[in-house]
């Protein structure tokens, strides 16, 4: 069974970027083939990003299984597709700060 590393990030979103983040998913779901293909370059087995909203701030909840978060983050900073570009632009125009989220149980089965 091939190890991935497991990392879970909360994002807080800045003011007002409801309708910003809605269309990002809306992007990011319809070219799903495209993300695919760069999570693949990337080493990353799983992405999924859940919206937490509180009465303080609106949150992006990142978790991601992957082989290296160096190789991740090498491709991503040499990558020619649109996709990426565009959620470049996402983290600027929307991603406040965000913080590593402790990780407490980590299971994986043989798949």
């Amino acid at each position: 069974m091939k190890k991935y590393i497991t990392t879970c990030n909360r994002i807080k979103l800045k003011p007002d970027s409801a309708d910003r983040v809605m269309e990002w998913a809306k992007f990011i779901n319809e070219r799903k083939d495209e993300a695919l293909q760069t999570l693949e370059d990337e080493g990353v087995f799983i992405e999924s990003v859940f919206l937490e909203k509180t009465p303080e701030a609106d949150y992006l909840i990142y978790y991601m299984k992957l082989e290296s978060l160096e190789k991740a983050g090498e491709v991503v900073s040499k990558s020619k597709h649109a996709i990426d570009a565009y959620h470049k632009q996402f983290k600027i125009d929307c991603w406040e700060k965000g913080e590593s989220l402790q990780l407490l149980v980590d299971l994986q089965t043989e798949v």
